[in-house]
Parts: C-alpha cells; sequence; structure tokens
C-alpha cells in the first residue's frame, strides 16, 4: 500500500470518528424513556420505574406498606414485625376507605390437611381482628384459610418453609362471589 492510500484511510477514518462524536442521541432518548425522578438518596425514594404509581393505588399497597405477614410453626400468634406490617395496612387502609381485602392464610406441610386448613384459617382470623382492632371496619374484610394447598415453595428445609406459613392481604373492589 503507498503512503498516499495509507494516509488517505486515517484521515477518512479520522473524519467518520469525528462525524460520529457529532451526533446525539438525547433527542430520541428522551422521546423513549421518561426521565428519572430525581434521587434524593434517601431510602423512602421510589423504586425506578415506580416513580408513577398513584397513592391510594393497589400498586401503593403493595410496595409502600407490605401485604405478607409471616408465622412461626403451629403457631396464629402475630408476632412484633407482623404487628408493625399490620398498623402499616390499618393506617393506608383507614386513608383509603374504598378498598375491600381478602384475608388469605396459609401453613406449611407440617401436620394434617385438615389441621393446617385449620391454622391458616386462625392465622387469617388473627390477622383480621387485629386489623378491626386498628380502626378497619369489619364488613370491608372476609379471611379464609386454605391451608397448605396452595404453598410458596415445596421445600423441606425450614429457613424455606417459614415462607408458607402467612396470611397475604389482597384489595378488593368488590367481594369475591360466592
Amino acid at each position: 500500500m503507498s503512503a498516499p492510500t495509507g494516509y488517505m484511510r486515517q484521515l477518512m477514518a479520522a473524519a467518520m470518528l469525528l462525524a460520529l462524536t457529532a451526533c446525539t442521541t438525547t433527542k430520541v432518548a428522551s422521546l423513549e424513556e421518561p426521565a428519572a425522578a430525581p434521587m434524593t438518596g434517601q431510602t423512602n425514594d421510589p423504586a425506578p420505574g415506580f416513580e408513577t404509581v398513584a397513592a391510594g393505588s393497589e400498586e401503593d399497597f403493595i410496595l409502600n406498606v407490605g401485604r405478607r405477614i409471616y408465622f412461626k410453626q403451629d403457631s396464629a400468634t402475630l408476632d412484633s414485625v407482623a404487628m408493625a406490617t399490620l398498623d402499616n395496612q390499618a393506617i393506608w387502609l383507614n386513608k383509603n376507605p374504598t378498598w375491600l381485602l381478602k384475608l388469605q392464610g396459609f401453613a406449611d406441610d407440617s401436620g394434617s390437611a385438615s389441621q393446617m386448613e385449620t391454622l391458616s384459617q386462625k392465622r387469617a382470623d388473627a390477622a383480621m381482628a387485629y386489623l378491626v382492632s386498628k380502626g378497619v371496619d369489619a364488613r370491608r374484610m372476609w379471611a379464609k384459610g386454605y391451608g397448605n394447598d396452595r404453598e410458596v415453595r415445596d421445600c423441606t428445609e425450614r429457613s424455606c418453609k417459614v415462607q408458607n406459613r402467612r396470611v397475604v392481604t389482597n384489595l378488593r373492589s368488590q367481594p369475591d362471589a360466592a
């Protein structure tokens, strides 16, 4: 390759690089993706993608309040962590009185199916009674125990089984069909 040809190729490559760096995609990017909310560094900053969750919505309840509480094996007694979650639920529910809620109780497989169904119902009833004690109208709620029919995880490890011993609060706009 001759010196002038090699020089021309280098010159063309440099020109192409300059042309590419002059191009910007900020206009295109701003059309495709909304700007992220400014982050303050606080723990209550919205998670990316959830900046526009409406207050009082089901998403708000799930993200900002929490809908699950957990129990010790063979127990329907609320511990301090469960009560703190239910306290937050009660505050939110009292601010948003149009929502109804279904409290679903679950159990692991540490007993017979009938024992676990009874226990899961006691767990759901305990959560409901606690919410009523915090001012949530009992007519807005119903509780159902499902035993161990709907396990989150099928496992034998103790640390895994705790995930199945729970009550899940599900918001509803109308009662479930009978």
